[in-house]
């Protein structure tokens, strides 16, 4: 039977807690499983690719794929979540008086040459003792619930087909079609006893489900256990919070699309910083600012394969620059350069929170902080591995641009869209430029103009010291002429601007923690006092800013304070270690999850901190 479908409809649903959920992938996308056992978002084939599960940002129009027992579950039972150890293997237990039940979720890992379309999801329903009645709803909205489609049943399962992809669900279970587009299963199960379900995905309609047998469902499960551990075993860090530090690592492998080496800043969009607010962006891309960070990170744990693929990918971006010769802020994971921003209006958005994007319009904006950020993971990068020549061809063509704009106002790190100031921290960066360009120069011996370079190095720092400093308030400020504190001055001692022991710096540490910082918590900045960002409204505590602080405080020799922020904010990952890029007032999960850029921070953090404890780690 073939049924077109074109409006779909989830009823009496909520949104769950952006904390209750875990993310399995595959290296090219992910899907993020709740602890309810559903599947509330899955963009196909890539990362930014439009979603064909989700009800993250519509609860009632975006779809979702649930395996959950058939009863109250707010009050009958209780949930829980992990990871199988050292894996992205995501099990879900359902715990009751009558019994107890696990759902198993992975994505194989895609194989070199296999279908650029197909991906897989397999889920296995188990009773572990006792008796569970469960209810399978399986209900796909694609290209974000505005592309209708049709269902095809058949004996083994069902295959939706849209016009751009199809979705074929295998199930050891008979299925059936329900009202809301989807098909649906009820089914008990005893202990010991199993159930599979099998999403597969490709973009022609040849799909023919087929049920996976217990010999099948083992050996994608062995294989990519094995894959998992495999990968992590070559992590190097073996300090005081191994545990953590293993768990951000595996999120960064999810979050590395495997054919180009790029790592989204979050596999999510329009997750709000603040609840009803319009703090709303899409985060499925690369940024440059996450350079650093990144190869930084990848290369102190060990994870040499991963820091050289994206270091390829950063090389690629540099030999495509614009007609002036400078870079965007941000690119698409297979370095595309358009992102262009519109609003899903169909959509309400997480609990309310409208509107939701598509695309970031940052991508056309003046963000001089990148050239430090880029020249940083190049300086990291070439202690590994020496660059290339025409690398550093291009490189000096970006720092003539930027010897000749630095002075210029712009959007800055936070991509502020309220209009350009001269912003502290893109000066801070833009001296971090030059002074990386002449070190590897001097290491390698490559032709620079290193008398031009070290010059307009020495200007720079003159004048951030001169105008980026507040007599008043003594401390560094976000933009000249103005008397706001920002929490990204923190990066002055982590980029060695400043040693962490100036006085200049340590007033500044003091100041951030006096107005910006909530317990071990650190905002921004103050949208009242600070630039113009074009919103308004208030956020959550941005945590990368908080694992800089617990770093920097480390690196001044202020372990105590250092340690203590750092053991609060291990805390306030969700239930698997895992991070949305803010926490709310209640230590509620905000934005988009999980973010790459906190748990890069969380990385450098522990690396850092472990080595401070030790006596090893040199200001």
């Amino acid at each position: 039977m073939q049924e077109h479908i074109s409006t779909i409809r989830l009823k009496n649903k909520t949104y769950q807690p952006i904390e209750d959920y875990g993310v399995i992938g595959d290296l090219h996308t992910v899907a993020l499983v709740g602890k309810n056992g559903a599947i509330d978002w899955c963009c196909i084939p890539r990362f930014d690719a439009p979603s064909v599960f989700g009800a993250l940002l519509d609860v009632n129009k975006g779809g979702t794929f649930r395996i959950s027992p058939a009863f109250d579950q707010t009050t009958s039972m209780g949930r829980r979540q992990m990871y199988l150890p050292e894996t992205n293997i995501l099990i879900t237990r359902f715990l009751t008086a009558d019994g107890v039940g696990e759902i198993t979720d992975f994505m194989p890992i895609k194989q070199p040459g296999s279908r650029v379309h197909q991906h897989h999801i397999v889920r296995e329903v188990k009773v572990v003792h006792g008796s569970l009645p469960f209810e399978m709803v399986c209900t796909p909205a694609f290209n974000y619930g505005r592309d209708s489609h049709t269902r095809s049943l058949s004996n083994h399962g069902v295959v939706f087909h849209s016009t751009s992809l199809s979705l074929g669900l295998t199930s050891t279970i008979p299925i059936e079609e329900d009202d809301d587009g989807g098909v649906r299963a009820n089914f008990t199960l005893h202990a010991n006893q199993r159930a599979y379900f099998v999403l597969e995905s490709a973009r022609d309609h040849d799909l023919e489900p087929q049920p996976l047998t217990s010999r099948q469902y083992e050996h994608a499960f062995q294989e990519t256990m094995r894959y998992w551990q495999n990968w992590l075993s070559q992590c190097q860090y073996q300090g005081r919070w191994r545990e953590m530090v293993q768990r951000s690592a595996l999120v960064l492998k999810l979050l590395t699309y495997q054919p180009t080496g790029a790592i989204v800043a979050a596999p999510t969009t329009s997750l709000p910083e603040t609840l009803g607010g319009t703090r709303n962006w899409d985060y499925r891309y690369t940024w440059l600012r996450d350079a650093a960070f990144s190869i930084y990170g990848l290369l102190i744990l060990g994870f040499y394969q991963e820091a050289e693929a994206f270091m390829g990918w950063l090389d690629a971006r540099c030999h495509e620059l614009k007609d002036n010769g400078s870079l965007q802020p941000m690119y698409t994971i297979n370095g595309g350069h358009d992102l262009h921003e519109i609003t899903l209006d169909h959509l309400e958005g997480y609990r309310q929170s409208a509107p939701v994007r598509i695309g970031n319009g940052a991508y056309k904006q003046k963000q001089l902080d990148i050239y430090g950020e880029l020249m940083d993971s190049i300086y990291i990068f070439n202690r590994h591995q020496d660059i290339s020549y025409d690398l550093w061809h291009n490189l000096r063509h970006l720092l003539k641009w930027l010897g000749e704009h630095w002075q210029e106002p712009d959007e800055g790190i936070w991509e502020v869209r309220g209009g350009q100031q001269q912003f502290v921290h893109s000066r801070v960066m833009s001296w971090v430029a030059f002074d990386r360009a002449i070190r590897i120069a001097r290491h390698r011996g490559l032709p620079a103009p290193l008398a031009e370079w070290s010059d307009i190095s020495s200007r720079i720092y003159e004048e951030v010291m001169q105008n980026g400093w507040d007599e008043k308030t003594r401390s560094f400020v976000q933009y000249y002429g103005s008397d706001a504190i920002d929490a990204s001055s923190l990066l002055m001692v982590l980029t060695k601007f400043t040693g962490p022991t100036d006085p200049r710096m340590q007033e500044t540490i003091d100041r951030i923690q006096k107005e910006l910082t909530s317990d071990s918590h650190v905002y921004r900045y103050n949208p009242t006092r600070a630039a113009a960002d074009g919103l308004g409204s208030y956020e959550g505590t941005f945590s990368p800013c908080s694992f800089w602080l617990a770093e920097t405080l480390a690196r001044s020799g202020r372990l105590s304070e250092a340690r203590l922020v750092l053991e609060k904010m291990l805390t306030y990952s969700n239930h698997l270690g895992l991070y949305a890029e803010e926490i709310g007032p209640t230590g509620e999960a905000l934005g988009n999850f999980p973010q790459a850029f906190t748990h890069l921070s969380l990385i450098s953090t522990c690396y850092n901190m472990d080595r401070a404890l030790n006596g090893t780690l040199l200001r």
